[in-house]
Parts: structure tokens; C-alpha cells; sequence
């Protein structure tokens, strides 16, 4: 349901304000309208009883379009004009001085507006606004999470979520805080980031199914407003449907400087296009065309497989680290494609430590069973062996590539169990063949992997070096993330072009890499 007189409640309340930046400051803050649309829709639609819908609200736009000055209205509404009495309303962010940034707005706000400045009394000592008729405050909390247990929250404004370090803050502050009150109220604010891995990006694709209606929640409330990854960004037009406040708070000329500035310098093309056109983006360009990628999710299914010939790839790395095995099936005529099945082992003692200090969601894989964990601090080969040996029962095993590097005594003992173990060299020779075929292979959709994340991320962290005659291996110097399963894909590939895959015109399988 719609309750017109909460939505103009909140709307007028908010209009009552003051800009305090620039030319804008002393100015009346009126809503513009993408600003008005959020506020009456969280504040307006209410349940059956009358208590808002909405608990979430994740909002989500470039830099510039006035989010801070929204962000710091809703923190004082629901501070002030609520109607809770106690109410605990917190400011969270990356740390103490990101946070203070939408704080600092409404204490200017407050001192503009005689209203609430006889009614609020500050403590800038611990950042905290209180308002004495009902006893209510809007204070600053930094990333400490540990600290927070115990808060009973009516809301919580978090600014710029996508540059939490990790999910502990969000989590506390979000889940079970807020369950003595009637109508909590969680306002996510952020840009685009860079870490698809991160609790933004969750949320940011939460609202994507939300908005495509591939997910619902009536309690979640989704804006998003940017480019999509396809889109033309030196296009004006795409400028202005990603900026709704462009010619208001954003001046068009300084988009443009900034357009031109990032066009003749490619080092700041993925910042012009996550804070100005709020593209999710990598910190740096990859090798793989993700977006083709995901397009070669196809359904993989181990049940329709089982007894078919299979090639296998094994990356061992270090003891410490993840171990990737992936079994790769060649097409047995020209409508199939070549299939995937992979697997990755990491040590469970250290996978907690490695998902705080990686910000990488080795638990929630676990969990999904996309990875396996082997018990103490280092990889337990002897379980892999088994493993291994188990697969091996069920599908047609008939070789498996391993860096030749790798651990001797595995292989050998591999071969003890009867698998022919092939070793594969790392240098371009023998990497750049399969490396430029499994290309080749994604662009033609003629690969189905079913969208496993572990290998999805590892593809998304390769990044390739090249010879003066055009070779390719995938650079595990450069790739700072891991792409284990990206090479063991790689060896697996190889084994099976050349033994088992169908002909497709490929030159080396024929003749192999000529060198220069």
C-alpha cells in the first residue's frame, strides 16, 4: 500500500533543509526528482499495520548526484522525524573519516535550520548528534565490528559500501541490530567498485534481480543508476541516463574534461567509467572477455558424463594454497561442446584467515560446494590422490597434464593408480597453443563450464604475456589473484585437442607452435 501523507511527511521534512555545499549552500534543499521518487517510495509504501515496507534501501549512482546530501536528510529524519523514541541511527563507511563526511553534512544542515538547532545538541567529541525531545542520535561508528555487538538500531546510513574492506561491519549492523524496532531502515549509498567479490557487489546484484525480476523481495528497495557494460561511453546521452543530477549538481563541462582526459589516457578509462558512468570494473584489464565468458554457462550436468572419455589438468601450486584439477570432455561430434568439471581443494585450518585477509568468499564456496577443504594448514595430497582415483571410477580418465615443477611424489603416486600422468611445460611453447584455442573456443560459445564461480574468478584474474612472435601463457606474476584453475583448464584443454578433441581447423593441431 501507498500512504501519500508519510511520503509527503518525509519529502516536506527533507525540504526544509539547506544545501551546505558551494553555490548551494544556504539554499532550500529541494528534492530533485530521481531524489523525491526514493524518498516517497521507502518512506510512502507501508504493510497491512501501517509500518514501512521497506527495511533496505540500496541506492546506487556516480559520484557527484547528491547522494551525501540525501544520505544525511534520511539520518536526520529518522533521528528526528520518526517518531521513535531511543532511536539509534548510525553512519558507517570504509572508516571513521569516510563516515564523517555525510555526518559533517547534517551538523551543517542542523546549524541552518533553527528548528532543529535549539531541539539537537551536538558531541563532536564522538561524532554524535542527539535530539533531546525523544531522547534520539545519529552517531559515527567506524569499521570496528567487533565492537558494535549489542546496538539496537532504527537505522543505519552506509556511505560508499563498496570500499568495505569485508562484510563484518555490514553483517552487524544488518542482521538481528535492528529487531526490538517496528521499522528499521538500511540506506546503502555507494558508486560502482572494483571487487565483485565484496558485499556491495552482492547487494548491487541483489538489486539487478530485483529490477529484472528474476528475485523478490518485497523489503529491498533497488536504484541503480549507470551505464551497462555495452554501453557507449563517450556518448552524452549515456552521460546523462547515468547522471540524473547532471545540470543540476554536475556540470557538463566537467564530465566532458573529464571524458577527454580519460580517452587520451587509457590508465583513467575505469575510473571515468565507474565514478562517472558507475560501471562495476576492474582494477586493471584482464585477459579473459568475462561478459563472453558467462555467455558459455551452459548447463554441465557430471550425470550425463559419467563414462565418457575426459582429459584432466592439475595445478598443485603451493601446499598452502588452493590445488585446482580440472577435467575437460572433447566433443564427440560437431553439434557437442567441450565440457568442464572442476575441482579445488584448500586447506581448511587457514581458509577463515585467507577470507579476511583476500576479501575472496573461499567459506561461502565451501559451503556451496564449489570447494573442498582438506584438514590442517596444508593441502592434504593424499586426499586428492583419492579423490582423484575416485573420479577416475567414474569417468574415463585418459590423462592427466601437471606442471612438471609440481609434487613428484604425487605424480608418481598417481601413476600408481593408473593414470597416465603427462607433464606440461609452462613457457609459451607449450601454454600458448591451448591458452589462444580456449579464446577462440569461449568466443565461439563452443565451451560450457555451468557458471562455476571459483573458475569464473580465476578466468576474470588471468593476465597474459606475450613474446615478440606472438605467443601467450597466462602470467601468474601479473595475475596477483589466483588462476590455478585457469591453468589447470589450459593443460586439460591441450591434452584433449590434441588426443581427443573433433577437428576445427585449428593449425596446431596438426603441426604444433612453430618457434622464431
Amino acid at each position: 500500500m501507498f500512504d501519500e501523507g508519510k511520503a509527503k511527511r518525509t519529502v516536506d521534512f527533507i525540504n526544509c533543509l539547506k544545501h551546505t555545499k558551494g553555490k548551494w549552500r544556504g539554499q532550500p534543499f529541494e528534492l530533485l526528482p530521481w531524489q523525491e521518487t526514493v524518498i516517497r517510495d521507502v518512506f510512502g509504501t507501508v504493510k497491512e499495520n501501517g509500518y514501512r515496507q521497506y527495511n533496505t534501501a540500496y541506492v546506487e549512482i556516480p559520484k557527484k548526484n547528491g547522494k551525501s546530501e540525501l544520505a544525511a536528510g534520511v539520518a536526520l529524519y529518522m533521528t528526528c522525524g520518526d517518531n521513535e523514541w531511543g532511536a539509534e541511527v548510525y553512519g558507517c563507511a570504509s572508516d571513521r573519516q569516510q563516515a564523517s563526511i555525510v555526518f559533517d553534512v547534517a551538523v551543517d544542515m542542523v546549524e541552518q535550520c533553527p528548528a532543529l538547532k535549539k531541539r539537537i545538541k551536538p558531541v563532536m567529541s564522538v561524532k554524535r548528534l542527539v535530539y533531546k525531545p525523544t531522547n534520539s542520535f545519529y552517531q559515527v561508528l567506524s569499521a570496528e565490528a567487533y565492537t558494535k555487538h549489542g546496538l539496537n538500531v532504527h537505522a543505519v546510513i552506509f556511505d560508499e559500501l563498496h570500499s568495505q574492506p569485508n562484510r563484518e561491519l555490514f553483517d552487524v549492523m544488518t542482521k538481528g541490530s535492528g529487531d526490538a524496532r517496528t521499522q528499521p531502515l538500511f540506506f546503502l549509498i555507494t558508486t560502482a567498485g572494483t571487487d565483485r567479490h565484496s558485499v556491495c557487489f552482492e547487494q548491487h546484484q541483489k538489486a539487478e534481480d530485483i529490477l529484472q525480476g528474476r528475485k523478490i523481495d518485497p523489503t529491498f528497495y533497488p536504484v541503480i543508476y549507470g551505464a551497462s557494460d555495452d554501453a557507449d561511453w563517450s556518448s552524452e546521452d549515456v552521460w546523462r541516463k547515468a547522471n540524473p543530477s547532471l545540470g543540476h549538481t554536475i556540470d557538463i563541462e566537467k564530465v566532458r574534461n573529464a571524458y577527454l582526459s580519460a580517452r587520451d589516457n587509457p590508465a583513467e578509462e575505469n575510473i571515468f567509467r565507474q565514478l562517472r558512468l558507475n560501471q562495476w570494473v576492474k582494477q586493471s584489464t584482464r585477459w579473459m572477455q568475462m561478459e563472453k565468458w558467462d555467455a558459455c554457462a551452459f548447463p554441465v550436468d557430471e550425470r550425463e558424463v559419467l563414462g565418457r572419455e575426459c582429459y584432466g589438468g592439475l595445478d598443485l601450486s603451493s601446499s598452502i594454497d588452493i590445488t585446482a584439477f580440472v577435467l575437460v570432455f572433447p566433443p564427440r561430434n560437431d553439434t557437442e561442446k567441450y565440457i568442464l568439471l572442476p575441482y579445488f581443494w584448500i586447506p581448511e585450518e587457514n581458509m577463515r584467515l585467507r577470507v579476511r585477509r583476500d576479501h575472496v568468499p573461499y567459506d561461502v564456496w565451501e559451503k556451496q560446494g564449489f570447494l573442498q577443504t582438506t584438514e590442517g594448514n596444508v593441502i592434504h595430497y593424499g586426499f586428492i590422490e583419492n579423490f582423484i582415483d575416485n573420479l577416475g571410477k567414474k569417468f574415463h580418465i585418459k590423462e592427466i597434464a601437471f606442471d612438471r615443477w609440481g609434487a613428484v611424489q604425487m605424480v608418481q603416486n598417481l601413476e600408481g593408480l593408473g593414470f597416465t600422468v603427462v607433464p606440461f611445460g609452462q613457457g609459451f611453447k607449450d601454454m600458448s597453443p591451448p591458452t589462444k584455442r580456449l579464446m577462440e573456443l569461449v568466443l565461439e560459445k563452443n565451451i560450457a563450464h555451468g557458471g562455476h564461480p571459483v573458475l569464473r574468478w580465476m578466468m576474470d584474474n588471468i593476465f597474459v604475456r606475450t613474446d615478440p612472435a606472438g605467443n601467450i601463457k597466462p602470467d601468474k606474476e601479473k595475475s596477483t589473484e589466483k588462476i590455478d584453475g585457469a591453468v589447470a583448464t589450459i593443460m586439460g584443454l591441450d591434452r584433449a585437442i590434441r588426443n581427443g578433441g573433433i577437428s576445427t581447423g585449428s593449425v596446431y593441431d596438426e603441426r604444433g607452435i612453430l618457434t622464431i
